[in-house]
């Protein structure tokens, strides 16, 4: 059982864990190891900035961490409030039925703080689109008062990416001055977004995706019903995050892949009806999540589609057959930069969908008319 990133799945994909809650992490070893060397050295880095795409356990590994610091080292460490430390710990591993496990997972422990995208109201309906200086504001205070239980305190920040300007700069002034036994540690899906300051003065774990039997198996343990064939599908489709496969399973994601694909290689003779059906589809009231699901796997596909042309066929990441029939046919009608400029025009139409409001028939139909125009030269 892995861990899914907040920003994937606030409440969690059905069957799965969400990080505070998971005692397990599957296909980061080596980025444990990194922690636990670090812890044992003596010379714990004071900030951690954990980065890698969406979905594939970042935050689960943030929580893993925490529980073994707030385990280690305390006076309240034991006794009454949990088991002693391992005198030499081989891995970050807390027993999910330790009261400080237990503690952590309900949101109850004194030494650890979680910042989080804040509501935008007293109602708590709505998240706000980003992480804002009143959300951050509390930490300096927190990691300046005595550890309640004698050891660390630590902070994680979930996602970092998230912050804004001015949450970034109250977070740096932290990071500038880091009071002793603390540790905060950035969840990051994509750290450009950070100040390079902040970057700085974190030591980067860079996490990196899941491998597909991986992911497959997974997808398979959380659903034993799933066909392993549809689950080695999504595996790709999710290049290695189990958090988006999980997404995609429970919107219909291969289903909708198919038929996607299974259009576009009516190209460069488009089957119109067919194309008038496939948006009708996605533009009913009831489409929102399929919609939101086609755009990202149609973004994908092109990302595939101009990697495979980069690279001369080589490294593209085709899902199948009939993707890398489609594949080769497209780039024989078109060169890469024709296909670039393909991905500019209907990445920023996708981009301006919400924002404007668009009509979300005419987005799949201005989309898919685009790459059938770039076949046509």
């Amino acid at each position: 059982m892995t861990g899914v990133d907040k920003a994937d799945a606030p409440d969690g994909p059905a069957g799965i864990l969400p990080p505070r809650q998971n005692p397990n992490l599957v296909g980061h070893e080596a980025a444990e190891r990194a922690l636990l060397d670090a812890f044992r050295s003596e010379r714990l880095s004071h900030a951690w900035l954990i980065s890698g795409p969406r979905g594939i356990g970042k935050a689960t590994l943030a929580y893993r961490f925490a529980r073994f610091l707030l385990g280690q080292g305390g006076p309240a460490s034991g006794g009454l409030f949990g088991s002693l430390p391992a005198a030499d710990p081989d891995s970050l591993y807390v027993d999910p039925d330790s009261p400080l496990f237990r503690r952590i997972a309900a949101g109850g422990h004194a030494d650890l703080m979680v910042v989080e995208r804040g509501f935008t109201d007293d109602s708590r309906q709505k998240l706000r689109t980003e992480i804002v200086v009143a959300d951050v504001r509390r930490i300096g205070g927190f990691l300046a008062m005595t550890p309640a239980e004698g050891g660390w305190r630590v902070v994680i920040v979930d996602a970092a990416d998230e912050m804004n300007p001015n949450a970034m700069n109250a977070v740096l002034k932290v990071l500038e001055e880091p009071p002793p036994r603390s540790v905060l540690l950035l969840v990051c899906h994509n750290p450009g977004r950070l100040l390079p300051t902040v970057r700085s003065r974190c030591r980067r774990l860079v996490l990196n995706p899941l491998c597909e039997d991986a992911v497959a198996g997974l997808l398979t343990h959380f659903d034993p019903g799933m066909a392993p064939v549809d689950a080695l599908a999504l595996a790709r489709l999710a290049e290695g995050s189990v958090g988006r496969a999980l997404t995609l399973a429970g919107e219909g994601g291969l289903a909708l892949y198919r038929d996607l694909i299974a259009l576009l290689s009516t190209l460069p003779t488009l089957d119109i009806p067919a194309l008038h059906e496939f948006a009708d589809r996605l533009s009913r009231p009831t489409a929102d999540s399929a919609f939101r699901t086609v755009t990202e796997l149609l973004r994908n596909w092109l990302g595939r589609l101009i990697r495979s042309g980069a690279t001369a066929g080589a490294g593209g990441g085709t899902q199948n057959d009939a993707e890398s029939a489609l594949t080769a046919r497209l780039l024989a009608a078109g060169g890469l930069e024709r296909w670039l400029e393909v991905w500019e025009k209907i990445t920023t139409l996708l981009a301006r969908t919400d924002g404007a409001n668009l009509d979300r028939k005419s987005v799949i139909l201005n989309a898919v008319l685009t790459i059938d125009k770039a076949t046509r030269g």
